[in-house]
């Protein structure tokens, strides 16, 4: 039995993994292999990496005659699945000088020759929906790692005092969005709250830690209108936010003492002038006062809040609120609040809540755990999510990095308190 419509996802497939290739074209070779901290991966490796998965969980297990392309890829582009095997060591990966950028960029093409042959192949029922299941998790896999590989060459290009650009505005790839002006001036938008249901719902693609969709109760509470700007974040400099313990978490005020934070991750001020400056994607520009202030910790994100005589929003606030923009927007995954969304009078739109999606990842106060009910997948698929709910914190909507399709309301992103190299972000809420 042939695959469903096999051009449909033979179609699907080239695109996601042309988008890949197309995000590494403006980078140099060099650019491509180095590793910038270890949270952080070479272009080169995420390239490698996501190739491996196709190969590794689909090839693998359904290609008659199945042969590597090269058996020691088995453990270097092996992330962190142990039910695989062994792994290179995460922190160690820029050192892998071999194979070149040239030789990746060839085993990308022979595994896609493989999948495309595979896609067209004769096969049973049951393996032809196995291999469905796979192949969109895998695309969902490779769209996570792009999102990744623009914030993984930011922070590399960041460390050269060059201040090299990613690429001109003017040569942007299609779908680089970047964070658009923050509008009107911040509103409460009060929400009744509930008994609601929380998680996925429908029958599209979500990730196994949206699930189950369960209830939850949410008291009366009230979001801010936009995400916090530049221009108020620096007040908080100003004011002398950074140098204040008891805005701060303990183990934040900590943080900002041991690694002498004072300013958000890619801020510079000129000490002549006094003027502040922001490294980009597009190099280095004049801190934009209106667009939301991106690449902060946790620890910062609860600082600021705490300063405003505010909150951040539990995970089930945020969604809640998401699930109504959706309602009345009409869109069960909201897009209506990604880039531009705001007139030009800068209302928002239905729901009174602009920037949720397409801007940045807002922090939540929620522990990054598992709902009521999850249960793990069988095998080294099930390590995707679940052994990491543990010391990480939960963060909602999408950044203007994001592959389009992946923001929706259930959506569960989540890092360590103390990461910044996200596109990380301030929504402010109250009872």
């Amino acid at each position: 039995m042939h695959m469903t419509d096999p051009a449909h996802w033979i179609a699907r497939y080239n695109t996601v993994r042309e988008r890949s290739l197309a995000l590494a074209a403006p980078l140099s070779d060099e650019d491509c292999g180095a590793q910038s901290m270890p949270d952080a991966s070479p272009i080169k490796w995420h390239l490698a990496h996501t190739t491996w998965f196709f190969e590794t969980f689909i090839l693998e297990r359904m290609e008659a005659d199945f042969a590597p392309f090269h058996p020691a890829f088995r453990v270097l582009f092996n992330s962190y699945y142990n039910g695989i095997g062994e792994k290179h060591p995460r922190p160690q990966r820029g050192l892998l000088t071999r194979p070149g950028l040239a030789e990746v960029k060839a085993y990308r093409a022979n595994v896609d020759v493989r999948m495309a042959r595979l896609f067209a192949g004769e096969l049973p029922a049951p393996q032809r929906e196995q291999l469905e299941m796979l192949v969109t998790l895998g695309l969902e896999h490779e769209q996570q790692h792009q999102e990744l590989m623009l914030t993984d060459v930011k922070h590399l290009l960041a460390q050269n005092p060059l201040h090299p650009a990613y690429v001109a505005r003017a040569a942007a790839p299609a779908g680089l969005a970047v964070a658009a002006a923050g509008g009107a001036a911040p509103e409460w938008v009060a929400f009744d709250g509930g008994l609601t249901e929380i998680g996925h719902a429908g029958n599209g693609f979500c990730f196994d830690n949206e699930l189950p969709r369960h209830r939850q109760y949410v008291a009366p509470f009230a979001l801010a209108s936009r995400l916090v700007s530049n221009g108020e974040y620096l007040a908080f400099i100003e004011a002398g936010g950074y140098q204040t313990p008891s805005l701060w978490l303990a183990e934040g005020w900590d943080w900002v003492c041991t690694q002498g934070v004072r300013k958000p991750m890619y801020w510079q001020q000129d000490e002549a002038s006094g003027r502040w400056s922001e490294f980009t994607l597009f190099g280095m520009l004049p801190l934009d006062p209106e667009s939301p202030a991106t690449h902060l910790s946790l620890f910062e994100a609860d600082a600021y809040a705490h300063w405003r005589g505010a909150r951040l929003p539990t995970e089930g606030e945020w969604e809640f609120a998401a699930q109504q923009l959706a309602v009345e927007t009409g869109e069960l995954h909201p897009a209506a609040a990604r880039v531009g969304a705001a007139s030009a009078s800068g209302t928002a739109p239905a729901g009174g809540l602009l920037q949720m999606f397409g801007h940045c990842w807002q922090w939540t106060s929620s522990s990054y755990a598992p709902y009521p009910g999850y249960e793990t997948a069988p095998g080294a698929l099930g390590e995707y999510n679940g052994k990491f709910m543990l010391n990480q914190y939960v963060l909602r909507g999408s950044s203007c990095v994001t592959p389009a399709g992946h923001a929706r309301a259930s959506y569960r992103n989540f890092f360590p308190a103390g990461a910044r190299w996200q596109f990380t972000g301030i929504r402010l809420a109250r009872r």
